[in-house]
């Protein structure tokens, strides 16, 4: 279970922050997303939802762009692409975020 709370003023996340309630992999990916996203607009939320998405799925993730840094930091959680089981919940904050910017 994962709550994620958003301020976003013209199209900025200016602050994040979550409660969750779940195994270390959705937490630490809650931690990791509320870090990286702040100060982001919309458009970056969603290339770096779009990336994680694919990584998390073993897709091709080959991307390099001004977004690189944090592109760096998300790839500590490649790992769960070898466990089906354990995307969801490396996931679930960011569809949490993406529903709640309606990206």
């Amino acid at each position: 279970r994962v709550t994620v709370y958003c301020d976003v003023k013209e199209g900025i996340i200016q602050d994040v922050s979550f409660e969750a309630k779940g195994c270390a992999i959705s937490i630490a990916s809650a931690s990791i997303m509320s870090e990286i996203i702040k100060g982001k607009t919309i458009e970056e939320v969603n290339t770096l939802f779009n990336y994680f998405h694919k990584l998390c799925t073993g897709e091709e993730t080959q991307q390099t762009n001004h977004l690189d840094d944090d592109i760096e930091k998300l790839k500590v959680m490649s790992g769960v692409s070898k466990f089906p089981s354990r995307i969801k919940c490396a996931t679930m904050s960011w569809h949490a975020v993406k529903a709640a910017l309606r990206v």
